[in-house]
């Protein structure tokens, strides 16, 4: 089986690395931007605001993976963003402490292995969650033939909040708006015997325990909440 490694962007190397593959992706393939150089700033180290993950096969560059922190809610009004019956945004700001998923390509050849993907997201998970943030919101295209969109509410969860037909990358389909409540996916999944969901939470399970039995930590605030929720058997 070949070995997928995944590890955030601090080095010169990892970045080249990573500015290849958005190239291959967003550039030449589906032609969304027309210019790699500014998508990953020359100096990273410092900045808790953004991080970058590179996936490798056997050492090859394969996959990529962008968080933005605190991410802003002012959505500028040219996007002409339509929410979904009962969702505003005042009521997604309170939710719970947000990251942005952005950039999360693979490249072509090596999207038939879902392994890449889960952990991307795995180590994302791990950061976001030692950071103490409790939801993940992303923009996914609707009808891009390698949309997202079905793996992303299907088997993680994510729930459409709402649409938009503009933004920054050059592409004509609707958007959707997509957020994840983190650990309620993970009280879904904690106990699941499926190897999706093991591989997604090998690396972060033990540090929601560990946060879990912090009594001050949000996190553990939030998973008394979600055990109130569940059905009594």
């Amino acid at each position: 089986m070949p070995s997928v490694s995944v590890n955030r962007i601090e080095s010169a190397g990892d970045r080249a690395a990573a500015l290849e593959v958005i190239k291959q992706v967003f550039c030449m393939e589906k032609n969304w931007i027309s210019s790699v150089q500014k998508q990953i700033p020359d100096e990273l180290s410092g900045n808790d605001g953004v991080s970058w993950f590179l996936a490798k096969i056997n050492g090859r560059a394969a996959g990529v993976l962008r968080l933005l922190y605190d991410p802003s809610f002012d959505i500028p009004e040219e996007y002409d963003v339509k929410f979904m019956p009962g969702i505003n945004k005042e009521a997604l700001k309170s939710a719970g402490k947000y990251v942005e998923i952005g950039r999360f390509m693979i490249l072509e050849e090596f999207r038939k292995n879902p392994r890449i993907a889960l952990r991307l997201m795995r180590s994302a998970t791990a950061e976001v969650i030692e950071r103490d943030y409790t939801h993940f919101i992303t923009d996914v295209f609707e009808d891009e033939k390698h949309s997202p969109l079905n793996f992303h509410t299907r088997v993680l969860g994510f729930e459409v909040v709402g649409k938009h037909l503009f933004g920054e990358l050059n592409c004509s389909s609707t958007r959707i708006i997509l957020t994840l409540d983190i650990l309620k996916l993970y009280s879904r999944i904690k106990d699941s015997r499926s190897r999706i969901y093991q591989e997604l939470t090998d690396g972060f399970k033990g540090i929601i325990e560990r946060k879990a039995a912090m009594t001050q930590s949000g996190i553990s605030r939030r998973l008394r909440e979600l055990s109130q929720l569940q059905p009594k058997m």
